[in-house]
């Protein structure tokens, strides 16, 4: 298997990375989140998900529980109506978060559980017992499903489980076996699944229609189209090119965010703007927008901000690209960077506004187009930014018998960047060289 930090990321496969660290975050805060990864054969999809196994972070579960107990909520026959004291006497343990396969040949028993014939046929001790299936040994981790569209057309068994587990959150599992109580489990574990849509049997969409509705988020995966990117990923296949320590920050990472999960907010402004998608365009699936909602309020918790309209145009995409027509996706994207112009427009005039203001309580020093002592223009040479922050700290420094109101610029609430800065060696060429005709757009 490849090293995480051996995978490279560029702009055609940008977006399974972004989803997949979502899904991670979200399956740490019991809000499971089911992607499936689409794209011609060679374009690295199942490489990018197996490599990602390696950044999963440890769980804490009841010691030795084949269920993966959480210590806070026991859900299995064993543990699940023991009390804390009792819990605490078993014990607790860290072991890494599940990460488990179906493949196309995988048949219903080996999936969903089994009579164990090891303890049937047990000489000594001969007794009855569940031998369990790939999906409740996942629990409260990662069920990978490759080429899930073959799955979908020769196991409808199989594909049938899979809309039990993926229906709701907790999703669950019935187990039944011949002379055993059958046994119901709630499954809280994320799916992650990947296809080659140009061959047979086709896109999952038109196989199962249901079953690809389950799934929140659908990432197109594209080949690299940047030769820069190409020696790049030459260049990444010796052992000495990467440094391991990416992957522990990963793991670092997503464990201080899950505590943020909670912090973040929808502003009413955004629930107006998914409201309005889901009526207006006639959205047939209502988890599509729950699918949005969460996957917004996990990037806030990721990227450390409140969720803003680019977020929301990002994924939207990957929402809705395997739900509607491509038609009504341009339409329904288009509506949403008319919005994102809006809100943009919107928030300059506030900031004008607020210059507009600073410029009448202090005329003299609008009227000085100089540079200052600092070596900074005056405001009106300022980008809107830097204006409504020299304004602010203009305020923050009055005079203690001016009546106006005093506000600290260091604890003004200022949207950070979508995207956290990257090194020229992570950027394709044409993302810092621009031709002429661009920069005159």
């Amino acid at each position: 298997m490849k090293n995480f930090a051996q995978v490279v990321r560029h702009q055609g496969n940008d977006s399974l990375f972004e989803i997949i660290d979502i899904s991670i975050l979200g399956t740490m805060a019991s809000m499971p989140v089911h992607f499936h990864a689409e794209g011609f054969r060679g374009t690295g999809k199942t490489t990018i998900i197996r490599a990602a196994k390696q950044i999963l972070p440890k769980i804490e579960r009841i010691k030795g529980c084949e269920y993966n107990c959480d210590p806070q909520r026991p859900h299995c026959p064993h543990h699940r109506h023991l009390s804390a004291i009792e819990i605490e006497k078993l014990g607790v343990e860290l072991i890494d978060m599940p990460f488990l396969e179906i493949s196309p040949s995988a048949k219903k028993g080996t999936i969903v559980g089994s009579i164990d014939l090891k303890k049937i046929t047990s000489k000594d001790n001969p007794e009855a017992a569940l031998l369990l299936g790939t999906i409740p040994r996942a629990h409260r981790g990662i069920i990978f499903v490759d080429e899930i569209n073959r799955i979908a057309d020769i196991s409808p068994e199989i594909a049938d489980i899979l809309l039990d587990v993926m229906g709701t959150k907790p999703g669950r599992i019935q187990i039944e076996e011949v002379g055993l109580p059958t046994v119901v489990l709630p499954i809280q574990a994320s799916v992650w699944a990947a296809s080659n849509p140009d061959e047979e049997p086709g896109p999952l969409e038109d196989i199962r229609r249901q079953l690809s509705d389950r799934f929140d988020f659908a990432v197109k995966v594209e080949r690299p189209m940047e030769i820069a990117v190409l020696k790049r990923i030459l260049d990444g296949n010796s052992e000495s090119s990467f440094d391991n320590k990416l992957i522990e920050v990963k793991k670092d990472k997503f464990e201080q965010t899950k505590k943020k999960i909670s912090e973040v907010i929808l502003s009413e402004e955004i629930k107006s703007i998914l409201a309005s998608v889901y009526v207006d365009f006639g959205l047939e699936s209502l988890r599509s927008i729950e699918a949005i909602t969460r996957g917004a309020i996990i990037k806030g918790a990721l990227m450390e901000k409140s969720p803003d309209i680019e977020d929301i145009v990002f994924l939207a995409k990957c929402a809705l690209r395997h739900r509607i027509d491509s038609k009504n996706l341009n339409d329904i994207i288009k509506y949403l960077e008319q919005r994102r112009h809006h809100i943009e427009k919107k928030q300059e005039s506030l900031i004008n506004m607020a210059i507009v203001e600073s410029e009448k309580e202090s005329p003299q020093q609008s009227k000085k187009n100089t540079i200052g002592d600092s070596g900074l223009l005056q405001n009106r040479f300022l980008n809107p930014i830097e204006k409504l922050l020299s304004y602010l700290t203009k305020k923050s420094s009055a005079s203690p018998g001016d009546s106006r109101i005093t506000i600290d610029p260091k604890k003004i609430d200022i949207k950070a960047p979508s995207k956290k800065a990257q090194s020229i060696k992570q950027l394709e060429l044409k993302d810092y060289v621009k031709k002429e005709e661009e920069l005159r757009k």
